[in-house]
């Protein structure tokens, strides 16, 4: 079977795993987001203990992903929520990342001047540090998003679904044109999902 006979047959079951796809994934960045944000601006605020997060960060991302999902496994079992915490610790170090730096790197002078009108910190940083950092921030989760659409892959391994489900099954079967029916469809998702993050990026800058 040639393969645009191959996607023409599983056409269904493309649909549903890339669904599963995005669920995975979207799953994942929601809550990297919230704990990946949350931790920059803490940091932002306890400078000593940024490059402890950092470098924890750091190392989470050179885990092997089939290590990950292999160490998280007594923990939380076969399925769907080992490979979302697998991808939510492969998140956090672009997100916690840019949302420190995007902090860091706003002017002095503008929340010096934010404070001398009185502004309280809690003020200031809803209304001043997070809307000045927003696209820096916004860069880290996109960078975030395409590098867990791929990583993702790896999470039908623990049978959390999702389009590594085709390249694994044609691995054990000796089929290529199922590997490559999964590494495209794949390769696709994580394009589409970075031109409509860099789309909201932008957004935010030009605001």
């Amino acid at each position: 079977m040639g393969f645009w006979d191959l996607l023409t047959v599983r056409w269904s079951k493309i649909l549903l795993l890339t669904q599963e796809h995005i669920l995975l994934v979207f799953a994942a960045i929601i809550v990297a987001v919230c704990l990946g944000v949350a931790l920059g601006i803490v940091i932002t605020y306890y400078r000593p203990a940024a490059r402890v997060a950092l470098y924890i960060c750091q190392i989470l991302m050179t885990v092997p992903s089939l290590a990950m999902v292999g160490l998280l496994l007594p923990f939380f079992g076969i399925g769907f929520k080992t490979g979302v915490v697998a991808l939510i610790l492969y998140s956090l170090l672009p997100i916690v990342r840019n949302t420190y730096t995007g902090i860091e790197e706003i002017n002095p002078a503008v929340l010096e001047a934010a404070r001398g009108m009185g502004m309280q910190e809690a003020t200031i940083l809803r209304r001043i540090k997070l809307p000045l950092a927003l696209p820096v921030i916004m860069a880290g989760i996109r960078t975030a998003v395409v590098m867990v659409v791929g990583i993702a892959a790896i999470a039908s391994y623990v049978g959390a679904g999702g389009l590594g489900e085709f390249i694994f099954r044609g691995i054990s079967q000796w089929n290529k044109q199922v590997v490559l029916l999964g590494a495209i469809c794949i390769s696709v998702l994580a394009i589409v999902f970075d031109f409509l993050f860099k789309y909201l990026e932008n957004r935010f800058r030009a605001v």
